[in-house]
């Protein structure tokens, strides 16, 4: 192996020319230059590919023990490696930030989800450029590098199709190829996509066979068959993060059906035997035992009887979505085998970002946004029965009872949020790398943590960390590399310290030993007393006897809690964990949370074809009295189609034409529609059209009165009884002159939403029930400027 000539720790790597003779005539014989040669990282550099799923427990994958197919996963881990003692951070954003920098989650300020991010550095949603990305420093060094999937780590001010686009992966993230999705989730059926920076539409509808996680698979895999045809002496670092198993929980019929009736017995049934089969695989000492279940958690046997169908087909459709996502991780692995590259190959299988996801109620969920808006109660019992053979589909934006996330997360307690319990933070993985590993089939249960991924790789790769990136001095990695529990299955562990926080769930790992508190449950939304945080009471566990947190020993040796509290509140100086922060709603509001916003005032102008606006790049509506306000231009023979849309199937609005008459339409959660039509066509030629809703007020949620306006007079009136008051979706934007995605009203199909006539612009105004009716257009720019 040749010596490597480049000084890595500073990079992009310096051009440095060695002195010599230059010759006048490049004929002369003396005429001498190296060949230029391609940037490559040192000899024996592998390959890198990274999967990370989305909202899976430790105890779903049957790999693990669990009871969702995973047969790539129990491939991978008979030559590779099982880690049952790897961690995460408790939520998606903050965990996959942490993976791409090395760092804790506070450390590059992703203290939680980016929709609630504060002016707190811990918390601000915005990595220091003292701490760059793995993606940049493996590129810089002459990896190709491409990301497929789910981006939840751009700003929400920063998400706009104006960017800034330095958090975005193809920005500032390091990858060169990105095709995905931007934000928390995502409809697997009609997702909201990014080839790079630029919007783009799915290839094809789900009636003709689209499925998200199939899509990113088929991208992924010509990617690495393309960059080994055309470069098969650079390696890559492929990130693969699908939506799923994220709600909503979509998947192929099929696949939900090979799980009937296997869930019949309910979660408390499901948890024994999924122990007894972690038991049997070893994955779970045959000394830990079963933690108990909280009273907070429903049994099985006290849930409504009617009602037991529905939560039993929950869990049938999230095992399918399961086994799905692990089949097309499966087509990855087999590209590589076709290829002839995966024993040289290194592969990190993250079976999770976090502990599986708790927000879908007791009762589970046909619309998860219900809860999201403090709605829950909108889905009665009788609703769900109602909606049982829709769960899956594209009619449906589903999740599963907090019972069943409980026993996907066994043998631990409390779920995804609760950073304290293992629960929500541990994680399955697999490591693969025949090259590095010999120990095929082999467990390790050195405690390791996302954190540490990044300097595994680097120490794969042979390459040092960077001292200096795009001439900014890095901070050092905060991970530890686990490479050397590769081959040594007996090492001892190196990473004995390490803090958790996530919404004030709080813990410390110290040497075995783990102190933790619960301050708040992850499904209750709206409501509840949080206690003061010194009045939370901690729990200590010996995890050197006690692997799943199941003996309380805190009464019995206060002096060891009392070190670990201390020592949690030292790492929580030191990462920026603190100012601890349980606020909701305020965290929401982005001039209470101290966070920027594109949108000032209360008053915003639009033009036709801008889209895929997020809630947060445009004026809010909820809760308060508004105007939509449109001029247009109406060919002879009518117009239809929209003229401004915001959310979509599941929850949203619209202002559009129907059979060449206005028509506004509300949609609460996809559950309950109101509609607003004028008594007459839109006349031919210029004219405004306007729709005014006047807020009932008293509160969040209310209901309020519709009227439209064609160029100042009444011409139609409509009642909207109740509305959305947090969120619309997580997914769905805000279109002028279309509407992306899902449609609000079935009146029309987004194929068939585009506006036949012209639209000028469209002005929403929001907080005032005094309106003129209509707007000078010759004023309306200075009107809509002056006020944002």
């Amino acid at each position: 192996m040749s010596p490597d000539r480049h000084a890595r720790t500073m990079l992009p790597i310096p051009d440095r020319r060695a002195p010599g003779l230059t010759t006048y005539d490049a004929k002369d014989p003396d005429t001498a230059y190296p060949p230029i040669e391609p940037l490559l990282p040192p000899d024996g550099a592998p390959n890198v590919l990274v999967v990370l799923l989305d909202d899976v427990g430790f105890g779903a994958a049957s790999v693990f023990g669990g009871p969702c197919e995973t047969p790539t996963a129990e491939r991978l881990a008979t030559g590779g490696l099982r880690y049952n003692r790897f961690h995460t951070t408790a939520l998606c954003a903050p965990t996959r930030q942490a993976l791409l920098t090395g760092r804790n989650h506070h450390s590059v300020g992703m203290g939680s989800i980016t929709e609630t991010a504060t002016s707190a550095p811990g918390n601000s949603s915005l990595r220091p450029n003292t701490k760059a990305p793995l993606a940049t420093t493996l590129k810089l060094n002459g990896y190709s590098t491409a990301q497929f999937g789910k981006c939840h780590e751009v700003p929400v001010w920063q998400a706009s199709p104006m960017g800034p686009f330095d958090a975005w992966p193809s920005g500032g993230g390091g990858f060169e190829t990105f095709y995905g999705f931007i934000g928390g989730e995502n409809n697997q059926w009609d997702p909201a996509l990014y080839d790079g920076t630029t919007a783009i539409e799915p290839p094809k509808t789900a009636e003709e066979g689209y499925h998200l996680t199939e899509d990113l698979a088929d991208h992924a895999t010509s990617w690495i068959r393309q960059q080994k045809a055309l470069m098969p002496d650079k390696p890559f670092f492929v990130y693969f993060a699908p939506g799923a198993t994220h709600a909503p929980h979509h998947v192929p019929k099929e696949w939900a059906d090979k799980y009937a009736g296997k869930f019949d017995d309910g979660w408390d049934v499901q948890r024994e035997r999924t122990y007894a089969r972690q038991q049997e695989l070893g994955v779970v000492p045959a000394d830990a035992d079963l933690t108990a279940r909280h009273d907070e958690i429903t049994a099985w046997d006290d849930m409504p009887d009617e009602l037991k169908p529905v939560l039993a087909r929950q869990m049938e459709v999230y095992a399918g979505f399961l086994e799905h996502t692990d089949h097309q991780v499966g087509r990855l692995i087999d590209t590589l085998e076709e290829l002839d590259i995966l024993g040289d190959t290194l592969v990190y299988y993250i079976i999770g970002d976090n502990g599986a996801s708790a927000e879908g109620t007791m009762n589970g969920a046909f619309n998860e946004m219900a809860n999201f808006n403090g709605m829950a109660a909108i889905e009665t019992p009788e609703f769900m029965v109602s909606k049982m053979d829709d769960l899956g589909t594209p009619d449906s934006y589903n999740h599963y009872s907090v019972g069943w996330a409980w026993a996907m997360n066994t043998p631990f307690q409390w779920t995804k949020q609760i950073a304290s319990h293992w629960g929500g933070t541990r994680n399955g993985t697999i490591v693969h790398w025949p090259e590095g590993i010999t120990d095929h089939g082999g467990l390790r249960s050195q405690f390791t943590h996302v954190i540490d991924v990044a300097p595994t790789i680097l120490e794969a790769a042979g390459l040092p960390e960077p001292t200096m990136v795009n001439g900014v001095m890095q901070s050092p990695m905060e991970g530890t590399s686990m490479a050397y529990t590769f081959t040594d299955a007996d090492a001892d562990e190196r990473h004995d310290l390490q803090y958790f926080e996530m919404f004030a769930n709080r813990g410390i790992y110290h040497r075995g030993w783990s102190a933790v508190t619960k301050h708040r449950t992850p499904w209750v939304m709206v409501g509840g007393d949080l206690p003061a945080f010194d009045d939370d009471v901690w729990e200590l566990y010996d995890g050197r006897t006690d692997f799943s947190q199941a003996h309380d020993l805190a009464a019995e040796n206060p002096e060891k809690l009392a070190t670990l509290q201390r020592l949690w509140l030292i790492e929580a100086t030191k990462y920026d964990v603190i100012p601890l922060d349980d606020r909701t709603s305020e965290r929401l509001e982005p001039t209470m949370a101290g966070r920027p916003t594109l949108i000032r005032g209360d008053s915003q102008l639009l033009f036709p074809g801008m889209g895929r606006l997020s809630e947060n790049s445009v004026v809010s509506i909820k809760n308060r009295s508004y105007a939509v306000t449109a001029e247009v231009d109406v060919p002879e023979n009518g117009a239809e189609g929209v003229i401004i849309a915001q959310g979509g199937r599941f929850g949203g609005w619209a202002v559009y034409a129907k059979d060449g008459r206005a028509k506004f339409a509300y949609n609460v959660l996809g559950i309950q529609q109101f509609a607003a039509v004028a008594d007459t066509p839109i006349p031919a030629g210029r004219h405004q059209i306007r729709m005014e809703f006047a807020y009932d007020g008293g509160g969040l949620a209310k209901g309020g009165d519709v009227t439209l306006y064609y160029d100042g007079t009444v011409v139609g009136a409509g009642r909207v009884e109740a509305t959305q008051p947090m969120v619309f979706s997580a997914d769905e934007t805000t279109d002028v002159g279309y509407e992306s995605g899902t449609t609000v009203t079935s009146d029309y199909t987004s194929r068939q939403s585009r506006f036949t006539g012209t639209i000028h612009w469209v002005q929403l105004d929001a907080g005032s029930d005094d309106h003129d009716h209509y707007i000078d257009p010759e004023e309306r720019l200075r009107v809509a400027m002056a006020r944002q």
